[in-house]
Formats: structure tokens, C-alpha cells, sequence
């Protein structure tokens, strides 16, 4: 048995203690290090001439498929003579000249490359590396994925060398890190640029097919409200939509309901961004909306037995919806948009509500003043919808100066720092009260117009709406009955 002093010399003990502070730390490998030892990009070299000998075999069959599946970049091949051939053969398609193994073989002459390439024996193994071109799609799929792994491969490698060398916001390189690895598969389709006027037209026939298909359906996601539906035709992919007002007029009771609509009615996931309330009051307000049971009466107390299984049920509904809340406050937009991103890729959200624009904090080193920021963000905003393809809700202040000014409908120029956002809006929504006799605060069912001054691909014009303050609830102004009022109120309307 080996005793502890035949390890430890003699004089161990009268060691001194390792100094932390100055001792260097050991060198662990570098994720850099990690990825240039030496080992070989991932490629297929039997699927590369797998490819070419498609090609060669019958190239009027097998270009175009592998135009479609890989592209006219030769890149995507991993070895520098298959980069050479498919150049050459997609130049002499795209000519209209013979791409078969004697044209290329006199081109790649004429260019003094043949012989880099392995002259005629390299191009006839090619030929012979595969008995028929009915697989050249299988090949070129393994080509592409292949290529996909040595491009994640080189943005992570960028990404590596970014972190090392950044000296700035973190959130925002978090942000293009993200952006980078999710852009990789965008990046590498085969159509991009310019394209023949036919695919948007045959897009543009199969729209028209299904706008009369519809009968009069929206074409977008429906908000539950069938005046704004026929105005807008719902809520379209890509758009942002500006709901804005004062404090205390609803916006936020307003997208809620849209919400509830949505996530409820059409089954469609939605998420929402709470920057100015709490989940448990957002939620609290959608059951009580639902439920058609008075908020106030049921936080002091006094609701009724036969409230109880209208809140059960309501809840019931709403705890099986596929709505999601975000209620971080103070969120900045590149928290968003990276948030954003991970819900409509997990979840599939496919409609979001940001409550609201002039709480959401810009990151970017240029905005020095309010305008800038808020120019900042919305900008971001539209391009998320733009990128994510969804419709963004987006609530909105309106200028104080309007307050002073009840009679007088909302403008474009009362949003505050209105420049930027007029501009990235798609559509516009401004909810103002309806002057009557007898405006007073305390009213049951309010009568609330919501302004449509703006939309990009379509009219115009006012949609009239009611607001049921008891249920925090709008609904169509044609559609408010004595049934949508407490019993114990209806006499004061």
C-alpha cells in the first residue's frame, strides 16, 4: 500500500498556497480550435459526380431539376473541378448550346481548363459513375444538404470570431447571431433576384382563384369584427397594423378581443407582449370578457351565483386557447424579435400584439433622441412581420394635444412621433369616443369609432364599434343588445 508521504516530497508542506490571483489559467481549446483541426468539410464526392454524370447522361432532363434543387451557383459543390464542370454546363444551357460531354470537353479546351479538370478520362467516369439520370434529384438533395452544413459551419466560425473581437451591445449581437443561423436555408434557395414575369403572374391567377372561391370570406385572419373585416379583409401576412389612442379608450380592451377571436373562433395561435400589464390582469380581463361578467362586481365581491359558471366556463375555454403571453416589461425590440422568432417557430404563432410601441426600448447605437428610437423600432417591427410573414398588432399613444380637442377626429400627424410610423404602417387604426348628451365617464356602453386613415393595399373609413366598460368588451355597434349590459345597469343607459 502506497502511503501518502511516498507521493508528497518532504518539503510539500511547507508549500505556500497557489496564488489566484496571479496564476495563469489553463488553456482550454478554442471553439475555433475545435473547428480547424484538420478535419474535412462535410461534402459527398460520390453524390457531386453522382450529379455531373446525371447531367452529362441528359442534360436537357436533369439541368433544369438541378437548377431547382441547388441552384446556378457552383459553390454549392465542394470540390473545385465539379465547380468548374456545372459552371460550364449551366452557362451552355442557359445559352442554348449542347451540354453533353464533347461540348463541354471542347469548352473547357478552348478556356485552357480541361486538363485541370482530368480531360476526357475524368469526364467519361463521370458518365460511367452512374447508370441511369433517374436519381439526379436524390443526388442533388444530399449536394444541398451537404452544402447547408458547411455554410452553418462557416457562420458559426464568424460568429465565434465576432465574439472574441465585440465590444459593444451584447443583445445586439445575440440578435445577428440568431438571425444569421435562421437566414442559412433562406440564403441558400435556388430563386432569388430577378425572375420571369409568369411565376407572379401564375401566383397572382391562383390569388384571384381563391379570392372568389371565398365568396366574401376574409383573406386574412378574421378579428371578430365583421365591419373591420369587410374594411380590411382581417388581418393580412406581413402587415403591421397601428391601433392607437388616448390613455383609458381601449386599445388594449380592443386587441385583447382580436385575441380572443383569434386564438378561440379560428383556432389560430397568438402571442402577445405585454409591456404596460400583467398576465394575471390581462387574463382576468379576457374571463371577464368572455364570461360577460362585470369586472368591477366581480373584484369587490358581489357577483352573482349564476356568474360563477359563466367565469368556470369562460376560463375553461381560455386555459385550452392557443394564446401566449410575454408580460417582461421594459422589453427592448431585439428581445422581441428573437422571442418573437422562437414562438412562431415552437409554438406556430401566427399572429402577434405589442402592448405597446412606445413602451418598447431601441438598442440602436444611432437613436439619440425619442424620434430616432421610436423610428428605430418601428422600422424593426415591420420588418419582423416581413420577415416572420405574420400580421403584428402593434398599440400606439396619440398625441395629449388631442384631448384638448374631443370633437375633432384623430389625424395621421396626432400619433406621436408619427413620422416613422405612418411610414412602416400597413394599416392605421385610431379609436376615438363618439361625442353624445350626457358624455360622462361613469357610462356603461360607450359608443367608440375606430378610424381606419390608413391602409396600404386597400379603403379607407370608419368602423362603428360600442364599449361595454362593465366586460371590458367591444363589439359591433349593430350588434350591442340590452343582453350585452348587467340587468343591474340597463336602466342607466
Amino acid at each position: 500500500m502506497i502511503a501518502p508521504d511516498d507521493i508528497l516530497p518532504e518539503e510539500s508542506a511547507s508549500v505556500a498556497p497557489m496564488d489566484l490571483k496571479r496564476a495563469r489559467r489553463a488553456r482550454r481549446p478554442a471553439a475555433s480550435d475545435r473547428l480547424n483541426n484538420d478535419r474535412l468539410p462535410p461534402y459527398s464526392m460520390e453524390t457531386e459526380q453522382g450529379v455531373l454524370g446525371c447531367i452529362l447522361l441528359s442534360p436537357q432532363d436533369c439541368i433544369p431539376i438541378c437548377i431547382e434543387i441547388i441552384g446556378e451557383d457552383p459553390e454549392v459543390f465542394y470540390d473545385l473541378r465539379h465547380q468548374t464542370i456545372y459552371a460550364n454546363l449551366i452557362s451552355m444551357f442557359e445559352s442554348g448550346k449542347p451540354a453533353d460531354m464533347i461540348a463541354l470537353y471542347q469548352r473547357l479546351k478552348d478556356f485552357e481548363m480541361a486538363e485541370q479538370i482530368g480531360g476526357i478520362p475524368y469526364l467519361n467516369a463521370l458518365q460511367d459513375a452512374v447508370p441511369s439520370a433517374a436519381n439526379v434529384a436524390y443526388y442533388a438533395r444530399i449536394v444541398k444538404e451537404k452544402y447547408i452544413l458547411r455554410k452553418l459551419i462557416l457562420v458559426c466560425s464568424e460568429i465565434i470570431g465576432r465574439v472574441y473581437e465585440y465590444e459593444g451591445d451584447v443583445e445586439s449581437l445575440v440578435d445577428g447571431a440568431e438571425r444569421d443561423i435562421l437566414s442559412i436555408s433562406e440564403k441558400t434557395e435556388s430563386t432569388s433576384g430577378m425572375i420571369p414575369i409568369k411565376e407572379p403572374v401564375r401566383e397572382a391567377v391562383q390569388s384571384i382563384e381563391n379570392y372568389l372561391s371565398r365568396n366574401g370570406a376574409v383573406t386574412g385572419i378574421p378579428t371578430g369584427f365583421p365591419d373591420l373585416d369587410m374594411l380590411t379583409n382581417g388581418c393580412q401576412n406581413g402587415d403591421m397594423i397601428i391601433i392607437a389612442a388616448r390613455p383609458s379608450i381601449g386599445k388594449t380592451s380592443l386587441a385583447m378581443n382580436i385575441a380572443e377571436s383569434v386564438a378561440l373562433n379560428s383556432r389560430i395561435p397568438v402571442g402577445v407582449f405585454s409591456l404596460e400589464m400583467t398576465r394575471q390582469a390581462l387574463a382576468l380581463r379576457m374571463i371577464t370578457s368572455q364570461s360577460r361578467v362585470s369586472l368591477r362586481s366581480m373584484t369587490n365581491g358581489f357577483a352573482s351565483e349564476s356568474d360563477i359558471p359563466k367565469l368556470t366556463s369562460a376560463a375553461g375555454r381560455l386555459y385550452n386557447s392557443p394564446i401566449f403571453v410575454d408580460d417582461t416589461p421594459a422589453l427592448s425590440v431585439l428581445k422581441i424579435r428573437t422571442r418573437a422568432r422562437r414562438a412562431n417557430r415552437v409554438f406556430g404563432v401566427k399572429l402577434f400584439i405589442i402592448d405597446y410601441l412606445q413602451l418598447v426600448k431601441s438598442t440602436s447605437a444611432r437613436a439619440k433622441t425619442r424620434e430616432q428610437e421610436i423610428a428605430d423600432v418601428s422600422s424593426a417591427l415591420k420588418a419582423l412581420a416581413k420577415e416572420l410573414n405574420v400580421p403584428i398588432i402593434v398599440l400606439a399613444q396619440l398625441n395629449r394635444e388631442l384631448e384638448r380637442e374631443k370633437n375633432r377626429k384623430p389625424r395621421l400627424s396626432d400619433l406621436r412621433e408619427s413620422g416613422s410610423i405612418e411610414q412602416d404602417a400597413d394599416v392605421v387604426g385610431m379609436l376615438y369616443r363618439v361625442a353624445t348628451e350626457g358624455d360622462a365617464d361613469d357610462e356603461i356602453a360607450i359608443p367608440v369609432n375606430l378610424l381606419v386613415a390608413k391602409q396600404r393595399n386597400g379603403p379607407t373609413g370608419v368602423v362603428n364599434l360600442t364599449f361595454i366598460k362593465s366586460y371590458t368588451r367591444f363589439e359591433s355597434a349593430a350588434k350591442v343588445s340590452d343582453e350585452d349590459v348587467p340587468q343591474s345597469q340597463q336602466g342607466e343607459l
